[in-house]
């Protein structure tokens, strides 16, 4: 197989056909294994913004909860937004957006799973940037400035490519593996 990473073949790009145009993976052949796909991010916002969020004072309402239902909504509704995703059966979506003074902002974290042909990392980031984003409307009022530092895949699992996580001091290191207080946050 092209670009098989267990054959030593180098990496192509997946979506791109023979000759070069768009093309969907066809995964009918796949046998269907539990994936699973975790992605976090940051909103950096002022020490105002976050009060805002801390006491509930943002006048369109809770920006914790609203970020948390956002980031669920879009990862079901992923293969919409991405045109070469596969709709998939997602069978749990999780969303933890929490307030990080350390790092100057909200922490976002979300998980995806199904059983299917195909992995679930589009699902887990796009949950992250939907919710940095609803952050972002929610607090623009306050600060016009807050801002999405990063949105990253952390970890995924099930598929040909079996488990893989982020090397410790790659990329994205803005959002570390955790919401604040965690062991991995800050």
């Amino acid at each position: 197989m092209p670009g098989d990473r267990r054959s030593g073949a180098p990496p192509r790009l997946t979506h791109v056909g023979t000759a070069g145009e768009v093309a969907m993976v066809d995964v009918t052949e796949r046998p269907p294994t539990t994936r699973r796909a975790a992605a976090h991010g940051l909103v950096r916002c002022s020490p105002a913004a976050a009060a805002a969020i801390r006491t509930g004072a943002a006048s369109k309402g809770d920006v914790l909860l609203t970020a948390r239902l956002a980031g669920i909504q879009g990862a079901k509704r992923t293969p919409e937004l991405i045109p070469l995703c596969h709709p998939l059966a997602l069978t749990h979506v999780d969303v933890t957006c929490a307030l990080d003074d350390a790092r100057g902002g909200v922490w976002i974290g979300a998980s995806a799973r199904c059983h299917g042909p195909t992995g679930v990392e589009m699902e887990a980031l796009t949950a992250v940037a939907v919710a940095a984003l609803t952050v972002i409307d929610m607090v623009k009022a306050i600060d016009p400035w807050a801002t999405i530092v990063e949105v990253a895949l952390v970890e995924k699992s099930g598929g040909r490519s079996g488990d893989r996580r982020r090397p410790a001091g790659g990329p994205a290191p803005e959002a570390r593996d955790g919401p604040p207080g965690s062991a991995g946050g800050g």
